[in-house]
């Protein structure tokens, strides 16, 4: 049964079901009906396994996940570069990429490299935010803070505390 169809037989169920497992170890156990791929990609790395799953029939990504104990975000990442998988975007995913209309406003932004970096990146969010804001565009305001907000967040969890604190800063008086 695929995600889809759990989610329509027990919608908030299965969700809930889900997120209170423990994720699983890197190794996937053998299941009976595992077919010889399947049992191959057990033997290489999360992504070479994640492409063989996709590629032996398991093509359902929170099924692939509890397999291969990855993240949602990492096997859609993965599905996408190897081009299975269209129109995927999460926090993580490149800022280069066309993910709608204002992305090319927002094209070559974002960077946390060190404070000044920082800076000039919400220097220009800022900018964009404020064109936006004199043309009542409040989807394109909306795009900066989301673009802030990505670049907290990276900023943050690349162990970079003080940059993160700019994006922050822009975030808390927008």
């Amino acid at each position: 049964m695929t995600t889809e169809e759990l989610i329509q037989e027990k919608p908030l169920t299965f969700e809930l079901e889900f997120a209170d497992e423990e994720p699983q170890a890197a190794v996937v156990e053998h299941e009976e009906g595992t077919t010889p791929l399947e049992q191959e990609a057990e033997q290489h790395t999360k992504k070479e396994r994640i492409l063989a799953l996709y590629n032996a029939g398991l093509t359902d990504i929170a099924g692939i996940v509890r397999r291969v104990g990855a993240r949602p975000s990492y096997v859609a990442q993965v599905l996408q570069q190897a081009g299975h998988l269209d129109g995927y975007f999460d926090l993580y995913t490149t800022t280069g990429r066309e993910q709608n209309v204002y992305t090319r406003f927002f094209r070559n932004v974002l960077s946390f490299r060190n404070r000044e970096a920082a800076r000039e990146s919400v220097q220009k969010i800022d900018r964009l935010y404020n064109y936006f804001e004199r043309l009542g565009d409040r989807a394109g305001q909306h795009q900066a803070m989301v673009l802030a907000l990505t670049g907290k967040n990276r900023a943050r969890w690349s162990g970079k505390a003080e940059e993160a604190q700019i994006f922050s800063e822009w975030l808390a008086a927008h």
